[in-house]
């Protein structure tokens, strides 16, 4: 069924499922979503199912009433058939058992396809642009582009369930507020010795800039030497952050920054990264997961991009900087290129006038 304007309610849902797994830019995109959707239903019980990996994100969160975590890496292996097979029908079961009133795909694959349609609910919805045939679970279908922000894609279906979308937030769960784990984390660092000193009352006396190297393809990655050499030009301190697959490139970072670095890359849970970003004066990143974190938090980003395209997946809001070069073939939305030019062309003096341009 094509959506209408707004879905007619006989009543407000007992209970709703939100199925995004992953991934962790993505997952941020939708706390806008989980906003309108817990404004317009209060006294709506709301269940989220995430992939193992991101829970970290949305543990605790006051507005989630139930966090289903599931394995869907280890899906993917054929040795593990057997027990896939089983992890499934139980989980199928399961979701049936929670008689959903109403089931939202944000992921739109075909996983979370049949994931919608297994827990039974009479209301499924998804986007029309939903690829791998997923559109054929849902029972609803709501157009919402695809060149436009994934934050406003999610907010389409709220605004299909009639909810409020004029007010946007990303809210985050309260226990992200606290720094105090961000000393600690620094006394590990690599050097082991932070140039940060302890402030009072759980505070900092010195502010710093985050360094986020890494992203999940090797294009979308500006040379981890440009961001050392960025570094030793800032007039703060660095904290390079990234997970286990990151270590050696924030290494070099850190070997490039005149001792103006340190690596926390690999040390961090998901809590602690997004405590040591909500924290810094400004991020400078890749296109990846910490850049939507930041954005997320009203923490100034000066992004760096080259095959993606800013407008789908770009930091939201207008507090950020994107630094890119206009070239024909770019955005190409490769995962590997030869020359990679559109981050070649990109020098470390253009990101470093972009900051200061800034005011920092």
């Amino acid at each position: 069924m094509m959506a209408m304007d707004v879905l007619k309610l006989k009543k407000p849902p007992r209970k709703i499922l939100i199925i995004k797994p992953s991934s962790l830019g993505d997952v941020v995109h939708s706390l806008p979503f989980l906003n309108a959707l817990r404004d317009s239903f209060p006294k709506s019980e709301i269940h989220w199912i995430i992939a193992k990996g991101f829970e970290g994100l949305l543990e605790g969160h006051p507005m989630i009433n139930k966090l289903w975590i599931i394995n869907k890496d280890d899906w993917k292996r054929v040795k593990g058939a057997g027990t896939t097979i089983k992890e499934l029908r139980s989980l199928f079961k399961s979701l049936k058992a929670e008689k959903y009133d109403i089931v939202i795909d944000l992921q739109g694959l075909l996983r979370s396809g049949v994931l919608a349609k297994a827990t039974g609910a009479p209301v499924r919805i998804g986007f029309k642009e939903a690829r791998e045939g997923s559109r054929i679970f849902y029972t609803h279908t709501v157009k919402a582009g695809k060149d436009v922000h994934a934050v406003d894609r999610y907010l389409e279906i709220a605004k299909f369930l009639g909810c409020d979308i004029s007010d946007i937030k990303f809210p985050f769960p309260l226990s992200f507020n606290s720094p105090e784990v961000i000393y600690r984390l620094l006394q590990t660092g690599n050097p082991p010795s932070p140039p940060f000193d302890k402030g009072g009352k759980g505070g900092f006396c010195e502010r710093y800039a985050v360094i986020v190297p890494g992203a999940r393809w090797e294009t979308k990655k500006w040379f981890p030497e440009r961001f050392g050499q960025l570094s030793s030009m800032m007039q703060v301190k660095s904290i390079v952050v990234g997970g286990e697959s990151d270590v050696d490139i924030a290494s070099i970072v850190v070997r490039n920054s005149d001792g103006n670095a340190i690596s926390v890359a690999g040390k961090t849970t998901l809590k602690e990264l997004i405590k040591i970003i909500r924290n810094a004066r400004f991020v400078v990143t890749n296109d990846s997961g910490p850049m939507h974190i930041a954005a997320a938090l009203n923490v100034p980003v000066f992004a760096i991009f080259g095959p993606t395209n800013p407008l789908r997946t770009g930091p939201y809001g207008r507090l950020h900087v994107i630094i890119r070069k206009e070239l024909e073939c770019s955005p190409c939305y490769k995962n590997n290129c030869r020359t990679v030019q559109c981050m070649e062309m990109i020098s470390v003096r253009e990101v470093a006038d972009a900051i200061i341009r800034s005011g920092y």
